[in-house]
C-alpha cells in the first residue's frame, strides 16, 4: 500500500523521468524533423534548418520577448543551446553548464566545473564554450582545461570526468562534443602556442577511450601510432614535432550514420610559418583538411586538404554540413564547407572527390582551385619566406567558426563572412619555441621596416574585389555564387538559423538580432539587444508555440584583440527567448562605464618603449588588445587606476589576479621586461589623453 508521502515521491520520480527522457540514436537520426534542438547543428547533417513554420515571413514582425536569463558572465557567449523535453541546456565561459525551463527561463540546475582560471592564457581566442552534447539522459561538456565531463541531464550531477589532454601542454577545449554511434567525440585547441592536435572518441556510458585520431605525426624516433601517421609523416620535413605541429581540431566534427563516417575539420600549423615548421616543404598532412574517419576505429577513410602546406592560419575547422545535391545531373551525397581560406567547397562525402570550389570572398593568396588536382593555384605573393606579404583573407579568415545554415527549400547556404580580412605576414627572425607564449613564427608587431615584396609580384587573386567588412551571403552551392547579400559595417557577426517559415535569423556584433526572408533577403524584423551576438540562434516548439532563443555576449578572438563594435565595456551576457505575441519588456544590455582618465608619468625613452611594445605584442595583445586598446571583453589597461600600476609587477609576474584569469608570467618575463611593458602601456594612456 502506498502512503501519501510515497505517492508524492512516485509522482515526482515519474515527472523527473519524463522530463529527462533519454535521447537515443533514433532521436538523433530523426532530429531533422524534430520540434526540439537535439544536437549542436540541429541534426546529424548540421544544417541548422528547422521545419517549424509557426513563426514565418508573414508574422515574424509580431515576435516579442518571452523571457530572458542573465548569465552572470562578462566574457564571450558562443554556445548553441540544446532543447529536449522542455529543458534548455547551454554553457557559459569557463565551461559552466546551466539548465533552464525552456518555457519560462527558470533555473533548474547550474554546474560549475571549477576550472583553475590561471590557465586562461592557453585559450588563444577567449575562454568560451560552444555548447554541450545530449545523449541517453546525459549532458556532455568539454572544459577549457581539457576535461570531458558527463552530467545527469535531470539533476546536473557529475557522473564521470576524463582528462583528455596533457595538462603540461597548451591544450584547451572550446568546442561542443558530438555523439556518434554511442561515442562522445571531442577535439582541442592550442596550435598557436605549440600543440599537436587530435580528436578522441569516448564511450558515452563509461568515459572509456575508444580511439584517438592524431591530426599530425609526432617524433618519428618514437614510432608512429598507426599507418595513417606514417603516411602523413612523408609530407613533413625538419623537426616539426619539437614545437608540436599543430592541426588542433577545435570545432567542427560531424557524423554520417549511413556511411558510418566521422568528418573532422582540422586546424593550422604550429608554427604558422611552414619555413619554420617544416623546412619550407611539404603539404603537412593533415593540417587544414577535411578528414573522414571510420567511426569504429578512428582510421582515415579519405581526406581533402583545403590549404596544403598552410602558411597563413587557414584552418578548415569551420562548420561542416551534409546535404544531397544534384551536381552536373547526378545526385550526390555531399559535404560542404567555407573554411578560412576564402573558397567554398563541395565534396562527395563518400569518397572525398572535389565537386566544386569557388571563392566566396576576396582572395589574394590564390587565383582559384585546380579542377584537375584539387589544389589551390597560389599567387606569387602568397608565401612570405623572405618578404612581408599582404594577403587576403588574413588569419581571422573570410569565415570563422560562426555557423552557417542551409535550407533545402531555397537550396541556399546562409553564410556569415568577413569580407575585408587581410594581414601582413612576415617570418619571425631567429624564432625559438618558448612555452607560455604564442609560437606562430611570424612577426605580430609592426612590420613596415621589414623587406617588402616587389609590387610587380602581386596579383589580384580571386573573388569579389570590393569587399565590405562583413556580410551575410545567401550562397548557392550549385551555381557557386551569392543569390543575395547583406553588407554589415563590422566584420564579426553571429551564426545563422534557417527555417521552413522562409526565414533566416542572425545576430550582429553591433547588438541586433535580425530576421530576413530566406528567398530574397528582405529584412523583416530587428530588435536591439544592446550586447553583441556572435552565437547562432535556435528554435523549438512547446505546447504548440514556437520559440526563438539566442545567447548574446561579446567575446572571442576579435573582442580580445581590439575591436569593440558596440563601444560597451564588459557587458553582461544574456540569453534571450522570443515568441509570437511575447509581451516582456526588452531592456538592452549596457556595459560598465570606463573610468575618467588622469595623467600618470612614464619614462619616455624610445628604446625602452620599443622593447615594451614588442613584449606587449608577444605576451599581452592576445588578451588585452593591440596597442593596449581593449576590444571590450577584458580590462583596457590604459584605463587602469594609478594604484594598479603600482602593483603591476605583482599582477604580471606573481599572479596576483590569477583567480580572474590573469596568468602568472614570472617564469617567462623578468622584472625589467615587465617594467618595459608597463611603460609602453602608460605611453598609450598618455597618447589617448592627448587625443581628446
Amino acid at each position: 500500500m502506498f502512503t501519501t508521502a510515497s505517492r508524492t515521491l512516485l509522482a515526482l520520480t515519474l515527472f523527473s523521468t519524463l522530463c529527462a527522457r533519454a535521447q537515443d540514436d533514433s532521436d538523433l537520426a530523426n532530429a531533422s524533423q524534430s520540434n526540439e534542438w537535439l544536437t549542436y547543428g540541429h541534426d546529424y547533417a548540421e544544417t541548422r534548418f528547422s521545419t517549424l513554420t509557426e513563426i514565418n515571413d508573414g508574422n515574424v514582425g509580431e515576435l516579442g520577448l518571452a523571457w530572458s536569463f542573465d548569465t552572470d558572465s562578462f566574457r564571450g557567449l558562443e554556445a548553441t543551446p540544446l532543447v529536449h523535453d522542455g529543458i534548455l541546456y547551454a554553457t557559459r565561459p569557463w565551461s559552466s553548464v546551466f539548465a533552464l525551463d525552456a518555457r519560462t527561463g527558470k533555473v533548474l540546475w547550474d554546474y560549475d566545473p571549477q576550472v583553475d582560471k590561471s590557465i586562461g592564457w592557453k585559450a588563444c581566442c577567449d575562454v568560451v564554450n560552444r555548447g554541450v552534447a545530449l545523449y541517453d539522459g546525459k549532458i556532455y561538456v568539454g572544459t577549457i582545461d581539457g576535461r570531458l565531463i558527463a552530467l545527469d541531464a535531470t539533476s546536473g550531477e557529475e557522473l564521470w570526468s576524463v582528462v583528455t589532454v596533457d595538462p603540461s601542454r597548451p591544450y584547451t577545449i572550446t568546442g561542443a562534443p558530438r555523439i556518434a554511434d554511442g561515442k562522445v567525440l571531442i577535439g582541442n585547441g592550442g596550435s598557436e602556442l605549440g600543440a599537436r592536435g587530435y580528436v578522441t572518441a569516448y564511450d558515452a556510458q563509461t568515459g572509456a577511450e575508444a580511439w584517438r585520431f592524431w591530426v599530425v605525426p609526432g617524433d618519428p624516433s618514437a614510432g608512429f601510432e598507426n599507418p595513417d601517421m606514417e603516411f602523413a609523416a612523408k609530407t613533413w620535413f625538419g623537426t616539426w614535432w619539437e614545437v608540436g605541429g599543430g592541426g588542433t581540431a577545435w570545432d567542427s566534427i560531424i557524423y554520417d550514420p549511413e556511411l558510418r563516417l566521422v568528418y573532422v575539420g582540422t586546424g593550422n600549423g604550429s608554427p604558422w610559418s611552414r619555413e619554420l615548421r617544416s623546412a619550407g616543404q611539404g603539404d603537412n598532412l593533415f593540417l587544414s583538411s577535411i578528414v573522414a574517419l571510420h567511426v569504429d576505429t578512428g582510421r582515415v577513410a579519405w581526406y581533402y586538404q583545403t590549404t596544403p602546406g598552410d602558411d597563413w592560419d587557414f584552418t578548415a575547422v569551420q562548420g561542416l554540413m551534409l546535404a544531397e545535391l544534384v551536381v552536373d545531373g547526378r545526385e550526390r551525397k555531399v559535404i560542404m564547407q567555407a573554411p578560412k581560406n576564402g573558397f567554398f567547397y563541395v565534396l562527395d562525402r563518400s569518397t572525398g572527390e572535389l565537386l566544386k570550389a569557388e571563392p566566396y570572398a576576396n582572395v589574394t593568396w590564390a587565383t582559384g582551385i585546380s579542377k584537375e588536382t584539387g589544389r589551390p593555384i597560389e599567387t606569387p605573393q602568397a608565401r612570405y619566406k623572405d618578404f612581408v606579404s599582404t594577403v587576403m583573407p588574413g588569419p581571422g579568415g573570410a569565415h570563422n567558426w560562426h555557423p552557417m545554415s542551409y535550407s533545402p527549400l531555397t537550396g541556399l547556404v546562409y553564410l556569415p563572412t568577413q569580407q575585408g580580412s587581410r594581414f601582413n605576414y612576415v617570418k619571425a627572425p631567429d624564432f625559438q619555441y618558448q612555452p607560455g607564449k604564442w609560437n606562430t613564427g611570424i612577426v605580430l608587431g609592426n612590420s613596415t621596416e621589414l623587406p617588402q615584396r616587389p609590387a610587380s609580384e602581386y596579383t589580384t587573386g580571386a573573388g569579389p574585389q570590393n569587399p565590405t567588412p562583413g556580410a551575410l551571403l545567401a550562397w548557392d552551392p550549385l551555381a557557386m555564387q551569392p543569390r543575395w547579400q547583406i553588407d554589415y559595417p563590422n566584420a564579426i557577426n553571429g551564426g545563422t538559423l534557417a527555417t521552413a517559415g522562409n526565414l533566416v535569423f542572425q545576430g550582429t556584433s553591433d547588438g541586433h538580432l535580425l530576421a530576413y526572408a530566406a528567398d530574397d533577403g528582405e529584412l523583416l524584423w530587428s530588435v536591439d539587444l544592446g550586447v553583441a551576438v556572435v552565437a547562432p540562434p535556435v528554435t523549438y516548439a512547446l505546447d504548440g508555440r514556437q520559440y526563438l532563443s539566442v545567447l548574446a555576449g561579446w567575446g572571442g578572438a576579435t573582442a580580445l584583440f581590439g575591436v569593440n563594435p558596440t563601444g560597451e565595456y564588459k557587458p553582461e551576457g544574456r540569453l534571450w527567448t522570443f515568441v509570437l505575441g511575447g509581451d516582456q519588456n526588452i531592456v538592452p544590455v549596457r556595459g560598465q562605464p570606463l573610468p575618467e582618465l588622469s595623467a600618470v608619468p612614464f619614462e619616455n625613452e624610445a628604446a625602452l618603449l620599443q622593447q615594451g611594445s614588442d613584449l606587449y605584442a608577444e605576451r599581452c595583445a592576445m588578451c588585452h588588445g593591440r596597442n593596449a586598446a581593449s576590444g571590450g571583453a577584458l580590462a583596457d589597461l590604459r584605463y587602469a587606476s594609478p594604484a594598479t600600476y603600482d602593483i603591476f609587477q605583482s599582477i604580471v609576474r606573481d599572479g596576483a589576479y590569477a583567480g580572474l584569469g590573469m596568468p602568472k608570467l614570472g617564469e617567462y618575463l623578468s622584472e625589467a621586461e615587465v617594467e618595459a611593458i608597463k611603460q609602453f602601456i602608460l605611453s598609450q594612456r598618455a597618447a589617448l589623453l592627448q587625443s581628446r
